[in-house]
């Protein structure tokens, strides 16, 4: 089934790159194979309930024709939060009484070894169209780290908690059964710049923007990961960025 909302008139080409909106099944499951592959999901095709809310952006290289990213999106409000991916994992309660449009990015991937900087240029020109499309004011998700031993990342999460925390009027409560909660460190105790540089790539972008977290990580067993709540609020993006962003489209 195809997400409510499906567009084939979304498209844009940069380089040898073209991002498109999927519009079938065949589409969807191309997505899922790459997400299986980026994942490390056991079978062919990392699928969930969610794929058939989802709007479905697959980045081609031309060239060949093979997937090169895909990503997944939904416009929601507050009172729909509680269909969001996240929510299984997070406590939104607070966040959902924001009423303005917001929108989840998900299962964000890139194929393994493919290290092409015009792919990301074109997934956030994708991004930013949508955002400009629908009224955008929030993105929000979970952002994954890889593996699921919280101790490797312990001067991450300390950094984390002592500059990226969410407002707290809008951050989430934990609701899943397993989570690191983050606990402050000395920071001049540690390397900031090696624990930035051991953030996810797509995390460092959101706080580079002005992006913030939860106070917490959650352990996902099923994806061997362990991720956070990650929030941008649109007005937050600064100007240069916001003109960088929309020179993509």
């Amino acid at each position: 089934m195809l997400p409510s909302g499906s567009t084939d008139s979304f498209g844009m080409l940069k380089g040898h790159y073209q991002a498109v909106a999927a519009t079938n099944a065949r589409d969807i499951e191309a997505a899922q194979a790459l997400r299986a592959l980026c994942f490390g999901v056991q079978g062919r095709l990392d699928a969930d309930a969610f794929d058939q809310h989802k709007q479905h952006i697959l980045i081609r290289d031309l060239r060949t024709g093979q997937l090169a990213s895909c990503f997944r999106v939904e416009v929601l409000t507050g009172p729909m939060l509680k269909q969001s991916y996240a929510a299984q994992f997070y406590d939104l309660a607070r966040l959902s009484r924001n009423n303005e449009p917001m929108m989840e990015l998900g299962r964000f991937c890139v194929r393994p070894g493919l290290n092409d900087p015009d792919v990301v240029r074109i997934a956030w020109a994708s991004l930013t169209q949508y955002v400009e499309a629908h009224g955008i004011k929030l993105l929000l998700g979970c952002t994954s780290f890889a593996g699921t031993d919280a101790d490797r990342y312990g001067d991450v999460f300390a950094l984390l908690h002592d500059r990226y925390l969410g407002p707290p009027a809008w951050r989430p409560d934990v609701k899943a059964p397993e989570v690191v909660r983050f606990s402050p460190r000395d920071l001049d105790r540690f390397d900031l710049k090696l624990a930035m540089q051991a953030l996810p790539p797509l995390l460092r972008t959101y706080l580079m923007m002005g992006g913030w977290v939860s106070d917490h990580a959650v352990v996902d067993r099923h994806l061997k990961t362990l991720h956070v709540f990650t929030g941008l609020s649109i007005n937050a993006i600064p100007e240069a960025r916001k003109r960088l962003l929309r020179g993509l489209i």
